[in-house]
């Protein structure tokens, strides 16, 4: 029975270190980060241990003080750091001289050339992470120079106007979109031209979501027009989904439901393309101050709102495995330090190999949930900064590092962005199953919104970038689609230079063309609106009162239900909203749930069967699992395990199990130090199990448990990078 092929590149992970065993972690593919030193030895080492090896390095931050102080071209470039308002350098983490950049055509050539030794060395594919511009920069006089260019006009201070704002982040968002495509399209042509070799460029980014949170521009939707960009890695991870948000008024900590949407706009991002997308999860985070228990309640948060996305099966396990297995975190109770304890690693290795088996599976939901998309553009991110709001503000830069909720109340509302989540939480909360969509795609992709029967907008945060976007909303509104639309028409960046109040025919707003394109009047009052076999339902209100006012948030689902219910009426759909506090999918063998808390009740969800909990390191067989609020689940269900010999989970790599008359056999990989725990299902107790290293002879006897009820046996074994033979005799 073969099970996993690491050319598929189902998992991996990132790591800047040489190969060590203790974080062998027995992936598909591992990314060596950084061109630095020995990184061609590193490549090396990682390929001998049966590797598919990738390379992956900093877009807009590095080490690259060679290129700042001038020894690669004979001119210094400190013009192109990132400068805020003060003209003070933007930098990253705490190094003076590693600043975020602005993406030159000269920085671009630069790192084209540092990266092409990384072609040579002969890695499988470049990643070329985080392309970032911070909200707060656009004052250097590398940027001055690049306004100039591409607006054609003399610089303006991005403070001076809300005009001026927009235009500069939508200008940093080209800079660095301009960037990635010279990079990948100069080395995918070096690499056929004399490698006769295809090489593979991705770009490892957080969600739209998070960027726009945080305050940051970044290419984003804009990628997929790059034939030289691959796909992607959603960066989301604990310190993304940790970010507080408000909900009823409350401001507070939501990790798996900020996970949910997270990693939802990212899988927006390839659905429906060829392009590849990883799932990034983290079972620690930037911020070391945590206990492991802290940190494992949030990567189960992580972990299992990305599987609630089943159009995406790829993961990137963890970013820098060194600091996970030999790193020292706060005991619980504040007593000194720890390593990771023995059982979260053994659930670590299960959970791991578990995804590498999510490629293929069937999915199909356990709960019934009104799917309702919440349409959400690139430019979302072109409106965090503004010239009313305070100096300290302007300056005010969060990068994940440290706990948000330790933050000053006027720095947190910074990070609220509650015009998003108050469209996007009292839905969730109440069993909708809300997935942000792209905008941007509907104009790009023919057919992109057809998945979708209901979609919420606004345009209080965001704008559409270009007209054809109403063109395709109408027609999905009159083939039968219900388009919600909230929104007051106050938003100050509704004013900007743009595509809806130029030439001949203005409108003050792109709500207004919106309207006029449904073939409405461009100024409604609230209610529903026929538009063709489809309706458009308004709600003059600003989406933020809809985080910070339950009333509001009320509102809101109020007239979701009724369009939903005019939809039912008016063309004969079948929708249903179930006022509900959970959600549930299967896929494949997998169960995987969550309830939510703050929502309709604290009732639990039951799920019965012959279960593994693979969340557990002793894999335990349970006839009943209840998942209470604030809880999450991943299960096994054996009932759809198949016949004979199957591997339910383990927390070692197992590629293949070979059946004989007498019992069967495997190979079992694992990073050094781990204690390995597997459950198989078989279709008779065995009699002794004995193992041995890989290549030696089989030498002991080891004890095993088995499950006359579940017809299941669990062993137990220490982990060997270089495998261990079991034998498993009837």
């Amino acid at each position: 029975m073969i099970r996993r092929d690491r050319r598929e590149e189902l998992t991996g992970f990132q790591e800047g270190g040489s190969y060590d065993p203790s974080y062998d972690l027995q992936t598909d593919f591992v990314m060596v980060y950084g061109i630095h030193g020995d990184f061609q030895e590193r490549i090396r080492a990682w390929k001998e241990k049966g590797y598919v090896v990738h390379l992956m390095t900093g877009v807009s931050w590095g080490g690259y003080q060679d290129y700042l102080n001038g020894k690669i071209d004979g001119r210094t470039h400190w013009d192109e750091a990132q400068k805020n308002r003060k003209y003070e350098n933007i930098i990253h983490g705490t190094s003076v001289d590693i600043p975020y950049m602005v993406p030159t055509i000269a920085y671009a050539d630069f790192l084209t050339e540092r990266i092409r030794i990384a072609v040579d060395a002969g890695v499988e594919a470049i990643h070329l992470e985080e392309p970032e511009f911070w909200v707060e920069g656009g004052y250097s006089d590398a940027f001055k120079r690049e306004w100039e260019i591409y607006y054609r006009e003399p610089w303006q201070a991005p403070h001076a106007s809300v005009d001026a704002q927009y235009r500069a982040s939508k200008l940093k968002a080209y800079l660095y979109t301009r960037t990635l495509d010279r990079i990948c399209s100069t080395l995918k042509e070096y690499a056929m031209q004399k490698y006769d070799r295809r090489i593979r460029f991705y770009v490892p980014t957080h969600s739209l979501i998070n960027y726009t949170q945080w305050r940051i521009v970044s290419p984003e939707s804009k990628l997929l027009e790059l034939p030289g960009v691959d796909g992607y890695i959603a960066q989301v991870w604990t310190g993304t989904a940790q970010t507080p948000n408000v909900y009823n008024g409350v401001r507070k900590e939501r990790t798996f439901e900020t996970a949910y949407l997270e990693y939802g706009i990212m899988q927006e991002l390839v659905r429906g393309t060829d392009r590849r997308m990883w799932f990034l999860h983290d079972p620690i985070a930037d911020d070391p101050k945590f206990t492991w228990k802290d940190y494992r309640t949030n990567y189960i948060r992580t972990l299992v709102a990305s599987l609630l996305h089943p159009h995406v099966s790829r993961y990137e396990v963890c970013p820098w495995p060194r600091r996970i297995y030999k790193g020292e975190y706060p005991r619980e109770g504040g007593d000194g330090k720890e390593r990771i304890p023995a059982s979260y690693a053994t659930e670590l290795q299960i959970v791991l190999n578990v995804l590498g088996t999510m490629e293929g599976q069937d999915a199909k939901w356990l709960t019934d949930g009104l799917q309702v998309g919440l349409l959400l553009a690139d430019s979302a991110m072109y409106q965090r900064n503004h010239p009313d709001w305070s100096e300290e503000a302007a300056f005010f830069k969060y990068d994940g590092t440290e706990v948000a909720s330790a933050l000053g109340n006027e720095f947190m509302e910074l990070l609220d962005w509650s015009p998003f989540y108050g469209l996007a939480l009292p839905l969730l909360k109440h069993g909708a199953a809300v997935r942000p969509v792209q905008l941007d795609n509907a104009g790009r992709f023919p057919g992109y919104l057809d998945d979708y029967r209901v979609l919420v907008l606004s345009y209080e945060y965001m704008k559409p970038e270009s007209s054809g976007l109403h063109n395709v909303l109408a027609e999905w509104v009159k083939e039968g689609g219900t388009l919600i639309y909230v929104g007051d028409g106050s938003d100050d960046f509704h004013g900007v230079r743009e595509w809806w109040n130029q030439g001949s025919k203005k409108y003050a707003s792109p709500m207004e063309h919106l309207f006029a394109s449904l073939g409405l009047d461009t100024e409604l009052a609230a209610g529903e609106y026929a538009v063709g076999k489809g309706c458009l339902a308004y709600l003059p209100l600003h989406p933020s009162q809809c985080a910070i006012l339950p009333e509001a948030g009320e509102q809101l689902r109020q007239t979701v239900a009724s369009a939903v219910a005019a939809a039912n009426l008016t063309n004969g759909e079948k929708l249903r909203w179930e006022k509900q506090n959970g959600m549930a999918l299967q896929r494949g063998p997998y169960i995987i749930a969550a309830v939510l808390d703050e929502s309709v009740s604290d009732e639990p969800y039951t799920i019965s069967g012959k279960l593994i909990d693979l969340l557990d390191a002793n894999l335990p067989v349970l006839d009943q699992v209840t998942v209470k609020p604030g809880e999450q689940a991943l299960l096994y269900d054996l009932s759809k395990a198949g016949d004979g010999v199957q591997l339910i989970g383990a927390a070692s790599r197992i590629d293949e199990v070979k059946e004989s008359a007498d019992g069967f056999g495997f190979v079992a990989f694992g990073p050094a130090g781990t204690q390995a725990a597997a459950r198989f299902q078989c279709p008779r107790r065995p009699r002794t199990v004995t193992f041995g290293q890989e290549g030696a002879s089989i030498r002991s006897q080891v004890e095993f448990k088995w499950d006359e009820g579940s017809t299941t046996l669990l062993l137990r074994y220490a982990n060997d990078p270089s495998g261990m033979a079991v034998k498993v005799h009837w």
